[in-house]
């Protein structure tokens, strides 16, 4: 924790209402009120724009890193994401052997290693493997299970669970979907086949969120608006949307945004261990994938996840929209937020947490800072007594 108060000096602010001229006062990794005079560190951010830390909602992985196979690494991963101005993400573990979530839980339960410093780890997305087989895409068909409240035991927020993506019209599924609510899970539907009274019928158990809109699930239809279409229609249902140009077409990602607009719609990365990395193979969880030009696929073409980073999405989520930056700059900080119930991140409001990122007009990160301390930064970006 910082001893004196540090400011972020000459930038502007990123407010609900727009950013604001102005600086950033952070002491003991809070936001605080203005001390000028009193820093012990100040960072010059002139003609720079500070938002709050970017929140990532799934990330399967990332440098090397898939926590479907290799779950210690999880804070290794967490010590890669800053780069990208992630200041907090929900490591996401894919259909997997039943040992991979329990060992991953272990993992966050211990704590990060001595001296680490990185984007926090909020609990885990646990995607699978109750998904339906029709809509699995890259999931390892062997792997997946029924629905079963004997299998979820131990997915409660407080042992480290904080989002669970399953299918709503298998059946046993409302059964889960209440269970998990009930232990502060937030439930979201994916990989789903779901006509639109089936998915309702999972939004009226529980379910608040939609994995990846539009893939892996049944597309909208003038009378058969299935997945896709419930989720737009309900205002109960926040998405999450992988903005890459390849997942989902812009002018679909266009329309995501008229339908649901800044507070119903959360960017997310879906990265897997590619991330970072030269185009190659690679792997996610019990797959082998292939890194190209036209994305993450396995060898029959299926999409496998994506080695798009937060920023960027944020970037081409302005350039095909036409949104503001202050909209789209909600779909990664107060929204995702909201979904997970956090009220200290998001914001940056006197008395949350020090989460915050400085970025360009071009919004390309310059550095991120994580409860208050800088984490990483552009070279000769520093702070000065």
């Amino acid at each position: 924790m910082n001893a004196a108060p540090s400011r972020l000096a000459g930038g502007a602010v990123l407010r609900p209402q727009g950013p604001v001229p102005g600086d950033l006062t952070m002491h003991g990794g809070r936001v605080a009120a203005d001390r000028r005079g009193a820093e012990e560190k100040v960072l010059d951010v002139t003609g720079l724009l500070v938002a709050p830390g970017l929140i990532d909602l799934q990330c399967n992985g990332g440098h090397g890193v898939d926590l479907a196979t290799e779950p210690g690494r999880l804070w290794e991963l967490g010590a890669a994401l800053p780069r990208y101005g992630v200041t907090a993400f929900l490591p996401t573990i894919v259909t997997s052997p039943p040992d991979v979530v329990d060992r991953a839980l272990d993992v966050l339960r211990a704590g990060p290693p001595p001296g680490w410093r990185g984007a926090t780890p909020l609990g885990l997305h646990v995607e699978g493997p109750m998904l339906n087989p029709v809509r699995r895409g890259a999931h390892a068909r062997d792997l997946l299970r029924a629905p079963d409240v004997e299998l979820i035991g131990r997915w409660t927020r407080v042992n480290g669970v904080a989002l669970v993506t399953l299918a709503p019209e298998l059946p046993g599924a409302l059964d889960v979907v209440r269970r998990l609510a009930h232990a502060g899970v937030v439930v979201a539907a994916g990989h789903t086949d779901a006509t639109a009274e089936q998915f309702i019928a999972g939004i009226d158990a529980g379910i608040r969120y939609a994995t990846h809109l539009y893939n892996a699930m049944s597309p909208l239809a003038h009378r058969a608006p299935g997945a896709v279409g419930a989720t737009l229609a309900d205002p109960r249902i926040t998405a999450g949307l992988i903005v890459d140009g390849i997942h989902v077409h812009p002018t679909a990602v266009a329309g995501a945004w008229q339908a649901l607009g800044p507070d119903r719609l959360t960017l997310v990365t879906d990265a897997i261990a590619a991330l970072g990395l030269a185009p190659g193979a690679a792997r996610l969880g019990t797959m082998d994938v292939t890194v190209g030009a036209d994305g993450v696929r396995l060898a029959d073409g299926t999409l496998a996840g994506a080695n798009l980073s937060l920023d960027e999405a944020v970037r081409n989520l302005v350039a095909w929209t036409g949104c503001s930056i202050t909209d789209a700059m909600a779909t990664v900080t107060s929204t995702p937020a909201r979904v997970l119930g956090l009220d200290d991140r998001g914001m940056l409001d006197v008395g949350r947490r020090a989460d915050a990122v400085v970025l360009t007009p071009e919004l390309d990160v310059v550095a991120t800072i994580t409860g208050g301390e800088l984490v990483w930064a552009r070279e000769g970006v520093a702070w000065r007594s």
